[in-house]
């Protein structure tokens, strides 16, 4: 792998894990115009510690009191998702949420990784959540914080959340979806999709080093491994502070627009033969 490829698929892995356009589409189309070999699972695997290290690290002071107050609510008098402290009720939210895509991930491993991994599906995807995001960001009354979230709001985002698991969809723009159509403003929307992916994050994370030492794809040296990682936290930690300040005046139509027009320019490059 050269350096070039190296920076490349980076930066494309931490801005597309957290802005709402598909890391797994891009992570696929990009190595196919480019005519680069694929990088194999055990390059892909260690360069998503990078995003996963970017969330962890621009929410740490959220995850902290979170943490610590979900702590202190196990001793309460009431159950988890009805405490006072809603810090300790939005930390409940985020693990109950994760169940659904934990269970389908695993259940349908084999089918999510090769049999709907093919550029055109990918691509008809894109293009079909594209009008999900639309639907969601176009939905009045948005006008909820998180703190106002509630047990039937956080089973929900993690139901939108699982749809993610098809290649395309994008976890930051399901769950943004979900907490749009559900009343959440697009901040509070946004910032709570990238707490959920928290514990999705790390755990696809863990679970895809599983891969290091595959011999399939390219070779691949520490020195590019190093920079696509360092690269992928630098990118992801950028793509988070930018969509919340972003969609604090904007709506998500720039990232709707974006999604289609990849998702038709890819069809179009298949249907040429220019991509197989």
């Amino acid at each position: 792998m050269s350096t070039l490829e190296a920076i490349v698929l980076g930066l494309v892995q931490g801005l597309t894990e957290f802005l709402p356009i598909s890391s797994t589409g891009h992570i696929l189309f990009v190595p196919a115009i480019a005519g680069w070999p694929d990088p194999g699972a055990a390059f892909s695997a260690v360069i998503q510690l990078g995003t996963m290290a970017a969330v962890l690290v621009y929410f740490r002071a959220d995850l902290w009191r979170m943490a610590m107050a979900f702590v202190k609510s196990l001793g309460g008098d009431h159950p988890l998702w009805r405490s006072d402290d809603s810090d300790a009720r939005i930390g409940w939210y985020i693990v109950l949420g994760t169940i659904p895509i934990s269970i389908i991930g695993i259940v349908f491993k084999d089918q999510i990784e090769t049999n709907v991994r093919t550029v055109s599906l990918v691509a008809v995807v894109m293009i079909l959540f594209s009008f999900v995001l639309l639907a969601a960001d176009l939905k009045g009354a948005q006008d909820r914080d998180v703190k106002q979230l509630t047990l039937r709001d956080g089973i929900i985002i993690g139901l939108f959340q699982a749809l993610a698991l098809i290649p395309g969809v994008s976890r930051s723009g399901s769950t943004i979806s979900g907490g749009l159509f559900l009343g959440l403003n697009r901040e509070s929307a946004t910032r709570y999709s990238f707490l959920l992916s928290v514990p999705a994050v790390v755990l696809s994370g863990l679970f895809e080093l599983r891969k290091v030492g595959d011999s399939t794809g390219a070779s691949v040296g520490i020195a590019p491994t190093v920079i696509a990682t360092v690269l992928a936290f630098g990118s992801g930690y950028f793509a988070i502070s930018f969509l919340l300040r972003y969609v604090r005046t904007h709506n998500f139509a720039v990232f709707i627009v974006y999604r289609v027009a990849v998702g038709v320019l890819m069809l179009v490059l298949v249907a040429a033969g220019a991509v197989s």
